[in-house]
């Protein structure tokens, strides 16, 4: 693989990921979400001859610029994380010795304006991370209900005008397809009646449709139980996120995982006969510092977390 990053795109907490993960020269290692791969050219650079990295993306884009790859210790796959457990059967890897996670979008996915994941643009609304399949933003608002509607923009975007932006949809489609993403941008930026200081009023609606297209938070609930039982002893799991619904899955899959399990009180159970939690919290969350986000506005809310198999 070049070391040479791509143009545009800035891996959050770069140095913090690789160095969490502890990377052994001769280990096996995921990269869950290669991008434009910043993280892994950085494991990469820290494996000997007999390591090995493989990574994910459901992103075609993406998998395009990693292909061009020669490294043989590298193996790059076409494929959400959410069917980790899979790839890592069909590769032959029964044990890894860390999974790294960086559930932000890469640069390029959103000044694409082709990609539909940015108001900046005029573009067709679409926001599929993968575009090989799926549903577009644009065909899942023309059917879908209005109460769905209002669901996924309050649910996912924490809109308070959620009904009121839902009510707006289903009124103009009935006119029209709402097809661009100027279009909908224009919509809720009507609907939604107060503004928060710096932040365009469709801001928390394109999030809301992109993470309930993409079905995000679903992956990650489905991803994260999965890499626990495939870490060696002592190998790493690390999760980058970027809102606070992420983070939120995050934080509790880690505080159950690293817990003993709860039983009824008065249960004459002996504590050392308990099981043992599977995974152990490593440090307190990390944040970018501030130089980072002076060169790097789009890693101001990204936050790690870093747990070890015990």
């Amino acid at each position: 693989m070049s070391q040479d990053a791509p143009k545009g795109h800035l891996s959050v907490l770069l140095a913090q990921a690789v160095t969490a993960l502890m990377v052994k020269p001769d280990g096996v290692y995921v990269d869950a979400t290669y991008g434009r791969g910043g993280h892994s050219r950085e494991i990469l650079a820290q494996l000997s001859s007999a390591g090995r990295l493989l990574a994910l993306d459901r992103d075609p884009a993406a998998i395009a610029a990693g292909r061009a790859s020669q490294d043989p210790r590298f193996t790059l796959i076409h494929a959400s994380f959410g069917a980790i457990g899979k790839v890592l059967d069909e590769a032959g890897l029964a044990q890894v010795d860390g999974v790294l996670f960086d559930l932000g979008m890469s640069s390029p996915q959103l000044d694409d304006a082709r990609r539909g994941f940015s108001f900046r643009h005029d573009a067709p609304l679409d926001m599929r991370m993968d575009t090989s399949r799926g549903e577009t933003a644009a065909e899942w608002l023309q059917r879908a209900s209005q109460l769905e509607i209002e669901r996924v923009i309050k649910d996912y975007g924490e809109e308070r005008f959620a009904h009121a932006i839902a009510e707006a949809v289903v009124a103009l489609r009935g006119e029209c397809r709402i097809s661009t993403t100027r279009q909908f941008a224009a919509l809720v930026e009507k609907a939604v009646r107060t503004r928060e200081p710096g932040k365009h009023p469709a801001t928390r609606s394109f999030q809301a449709l992109r993470i309930h297209i993409n079905q995000e938070l679903e992956e990650l609930s489905l991803a994260l139980p999965q890499c626990a039982p495939r870490l060696n002893p002592g190998g790493r799991l690390v999760v980058i996120s970027f809102h606070s619904l992420e983070d939120r899955i995050v934080k509790r899959f880690l505080r159950v995982h690293s817990q003993s399990p709860r039983l009824p009180a008065r249960l004459p159970v002996r504590a050392q006969d308990l099981p043992a939690p599977s995974l152990r919290l490593i440090g307190k969350a990390v944040f970018p510092d501030e130089a980072e986000v002076r060169g790097n506005p789009r890693a101001r809310s990204a936050v790690m977390r870093v747990a070890e198999k015990a």
